[in-house]
């Protein structure tokens, strides 16, 4: 494993912290829509996870808060973990501005069992979090530790098959199975990509089998899997909005997959 593999927990921190400013000043994230009561989640999530009014519900790698806050307006009593200090100093922030309640911790996912003991009705993840994650057997545990018996971990990610292309789309360039540590230097961010910043990050590449039979393998049922042929977002380069909230890459069309969404229940 490469040092920078090895310090990828440090790496990704200060990447993370440095993207900070510039996704608050970003339209990606809306800050203004957000604040004047705009729900940050969309309805691939919203319908995986339903009525969540009087539900308790753990967000891993939640960034700043703005979908962990979403849950609260909606009624859940949600708790929101992302390995940046600045992100979540941010959120605590947030959810005083907006009123909420949420509790917001600063860890790694897979030491949050040492920093937490409740169980939850609910464990959500969205768009742009394995990615982070080296090793999805502790990941998935840590699902099936925080899930009370019953409850369901509700979870919609970017396709793997996207991550296998050059940063313009046009090859394969990487590949689809989690082969080892993909370490990059980065020049903007995705929510604002002329943004005067750059940072270094460590991430990896996850099939759809090594995260559903990892899943399994802690204990849960998988309930649904779908694929999706467009991205709520606009998250890598040469995408277009063809309909409001709904993103393709421009040459590609409906032919690839570009998201994936997965329920499943702690039995």
């Amino acid at each position: 494993m490469s040092n920078a593999a090895n310090n990828y927990l440090e790496i990704n921190r200060n990447s993370w912290n440095n993207r900070l400013e510039a996704h608050l000043q970003s339209d990606f994230y809306d800050m203004e829509g957000f604040l004047g009561g705009k729900n940050s989640l969309n309805e691939i999530e919203l319908a995986l996870l339903g009525d969540v009014q009087g539900k308790r519900i753990l967000h891993l790698q939640c960034h700043f808060g703005q979908d962990t806050i979403s849950l609260s307006r909606l009624g859940a009593e949600a708790t929101g973990v992302d390995l940046s200090d600045q992100a979540i100093e941010k959120a605590r922030e947030l959810a005083n501005t907006t009123k909420q309640s949420n509790t917001f911790i600063c860890s790694d996912v897979y030491a949050l069992p040492q920093q937490l003991e409740q169980q939850f009705d609910i464990v959500f993840t969205s768009y742009g979090t394995i990615s982070w994650l080296p090793d999805l057997e502790k990941w998935a545990n840590v699902i099936h530790h925080f899930l009370k018996p019953g409850g369901q971990f509700v979870f919609a990610e970017f396709h793997p098959v996207v991550w296998m292309f050059d940063d313009d789309m046009n090859k394969v360039y990487y590949p689809y199975f989690n082969k080892e540590a993909i370490v990059e230097e980065e020049s903007g961010t995705y929510a604002d990509r002329a943004a005067e910043i750059s940072q270094q990050y460590v991430c990896w590449n996850h099939s759809i089998a090594e995260v559903v039979n990892n899943l399994i393998k802690a204990g849960l049922q998988i309930d649904r899997l779908d694929e999706y042929d467009y991205a709520p977002y606009s998250f890598v380069n040469k995408m277009e909005e063809y309909e409001p909230g709904k993103h393709r890459i421009q040459h590609m069309g409906n032919l690839v997959p570009l998201v994936y969404s997965i329920l499943a229940t702690k039995q």
